[in-house]
């Protein structure tokens, strides 16, 4: 017999399974938990910018589980100099009483409340950096959204590339930090197994362009070159956007080594569906053809694929096409199931955590999976509350309510 007596179709999902199989083994070979592989094979410093002072920009709204320990641990850098500016766009939001009290802690750090309603445009966050670069003393600017928590060297090292002058932003990767039950343990799973291998994955290979809001560090010059924060007012993935004016300018993004903690906070299938999906639909917005081949990193559907091919040739008969197709399915199938395993007990944080979570890991996949075919469809997302189109530029008039919970993130 030859290979014809199996459909096209089949031997198409087939090679898929393969393809999934081997993006698991890939995944799970490179992923480090502890940093960001590198691609130069030098160690990135760890002295920062010789010490030039750093203006750390964080916008907040509203007062999140561990806002306050979240804030801290900035205050507690080894940094010789630097300026922390929190903003917020009414005093009665919450997240202004959180950083009185943190004044008050540290009295010695420099540290600055900026209370502005100015809106500036649609992206009310990017407004808030609007306001908040207006007041920033120093030439090194952080970003940092206002739900990761960074080690006391932190500022060091995510400054210390920007001493390279053809690095013109730095982004952080991120863990996440459950706060919760079941579907915070899921939306865990989700950063720390699905996101997080991904971007090892493509830094690895040379594919940088990204920016993430955990952290963006560049200077006020090259901010200034790509038309300050005013340039990204309507841009509803204004991180991303960010670090791609600044490569059109002939910088790059340096991926650090830093990985810092980021809380995941979902309590319901809906809170972790819409976040989840408004980051899935923005990629697809962001990168269509990067979107598609998403469909290859979800490993147990594929998986279950394979083995469900594998059964049914097993029962079907013994002719050469059958038995090739047999070996290559039940080959494939072994090796992802065996990489799926290896990244999930290199992302745990401890054993009982492997053994906690194992159960869940198909059930992620699967609703992954069925999220990245939802977000096939449909033009905008619900972002901070409300719906706003996927079009690059938020319409006037969208973006959200000042006092909106911070849950929703950037």
């Amino acid at each position: 017999m030859t290979s014809h007596t199996i459909p096209v179709y089949l031997w198409f999902v087939i090679g898929l399974c393969c393809v999934a199989s081997a993006h698991a083994a890939v995944a799970a070979l490179l992923h480090s938990v502890k940093g960001i592989a590198r691609t130069d094979h030098e160690p990135q410093r760890t002295h920062g910018l010789d010490g030039v002072p750093v203006s750390v920009l964080k916008p907040l709204c509203g007062e999140e589980p561990r806002l306050f320990s979240n804030l801290e641990s900035f205050c507690r850098q080894t940094y010789p100099s630097f300026q922390l500016l929190f903003g917020v766009a009414s005093a009665n939001d919450p997240a202004a009483s959180v950083v009185r009290r943190l004044a008050r802690c540290y009295p010695a750090c420099d540290i600055e409340l900026v209370i502005d309603v100015a809106m500036h445009g649609s992206n009310r966050k990017v407004g808030n950096l609007i306001n908040l670069a207006a007041r920033a003393k120093h030439d090194v600017i952080v970003i940092a959204d206002s739900d990761i928590a960074v080690e006391s060297d932190y500022l060091s090292r995510v400054t210390a590339p920007l001493s390279d002058a053809s690095v013109g932003v730095v982004t952080c990767l991120y863990r996440a930090r459950r706060i919760g039950g079941f579907w915070a343990r899921l939306g865990a799973l989700f950063i720390d197994e699905w996101f997080a291998p991904s971007v090892h994955m493509a830094n690895t290979f040379g594919h940088a362009k990204f920016g993430f809001g955990a952290t963006l560090a560049l200077t006020r010059h090259t901010l200034g070159r790509i038309g300050g924060f005013e340039a990204l007012r309507n841009c509803l993935a204004d991180d991303y956007w960010l670090a791609d004016r600044v490569r059109a300018l002939g910088l790059r993004t340096v991926l650090s080594d830093v990985v810092v903690a980021t809380d995941v906070t979902e309590r319901d299938l809906t809170s972790l569906w819409r976040r989840e999906t408004r980051w899935l639909r923005t990629i697809r917005s962001i990168n269509p053809v990067g979107f598609a081949f998403l469909c290859i990193t979800f490993a147990s559907p594929w998986l279950l694929t394979g083995a469900l091919l594998g059964l049914a040739f097993d029962t079907s008969g013994a002719d050469l096409a059958q038995s090739t197709a047999d070996m290559i399915v039940d080959a494939s199938t072994s090796l992802g199931l065996s990489a799926r395993l290896l990244l999930h007990w290199r992302c745990a944080r401890s054993a009982r955590a492997f053994w906690r979570d194992l159960p869940l890991i198909p059930l992620r996949d699967v609703l992954m999976c069925a999220q990245w075919a939802a977000a096939l469809f449909g033009s905008s997302v619900v972002w901070r509350g409300v719906r706003v189109p996927l079009d690059g530029e938020m319409q006037s008039g969208d973006g959200y309510d000042g006092n909106a919970p911070e849950q929703l993130r950037n």
